[in-house]
């Protein structure tokens, strides 16, 4: 596949994946109540963290026999198609709780990107984007997977910090994670259809 068809659909379905996610709620209220670049910095530095990691776990799949690993892959992002799917039709429960307040001294740099990074890096542990880079990075270019799903999370995050809340009522989150359970299914499918004729 060109590089450059890898690039764009690890960013296109990090992209689609991050928006409904925890992540990207938890960014959005620290980008209401402090310097949206700083909670940006933060954010982006663990999510490129967990690229890394997930890519990292998608090599150590190509060490299986391809066949086991195209079966595995295949049933993660038809697994993955069918959480988002479910989540779609789940109540949206997504709090904009006061978590993300920092308290204490005046907010710096540092103060607010180490919490960002924080906040984010502890949500991000298995989640569906971690899980379909890794899936990805076995079949593809792992340089390039990384690539382009980091630069996927890293525009949901700067989207989250400088649009706000009020955007979320705009934004039909239940068609975005089913427009992203179609392309995972998609994925899944072609990845089947590849093992069996391989």
């Amino acid at each position: 596949m060109h590089y450059l068809a890898v690039i764009g659909i690890a960013f296109v379905v990090t992209f689609l994946a991050e928006l409904p996610d925890k992540s990207m709620f938890a960014s959005l209220v620290m980008g209401t109540r402090f310097r949206t670049s700083w909670v940006w910095a933060g954010a982006a530095a663990a999510f490129a963290v967990h690229m890394a990691l997930a890519v990292t776990a998608g090599q150590v799949l190509t060490l299986l026999p391809r066949q086991s690993v195209d079966a595995v892959v295949a049933g993660l992002f038809v697994a993955g198609a069918g959480y988002l799917l479910w989540s779609s039709y789940r109540g949206s429960g997504h709090a904009t709780s006061d978590a993300a307040r920092m308290g204490g001294p005046e907010p710096t740099f540092w103060r607010v990107s180490a919490a960002s990074f924080g906040v984010v890096f502890l949500a991000e542990w298995g989640d569906i984007t971690q899980l379909t880079a890794a899936n990805l990075a076995a079949r593809y270019d792992p340089v390039l997977v990384f690539f382009g799903a980091t630069l996927g999370l890293w525009a949901v995050a700067a989207l989250a910090v400088s649009v706000g809340a009020k955007s979320l009522s705009v934004i039909p989150i239940p068609w975005v994670q089913r427009i992203t359970a179609a392309i995972l299914l998609g994925l899944g499918i072609y990845t089947a259809v590849s093992a069996s004729l391989a």
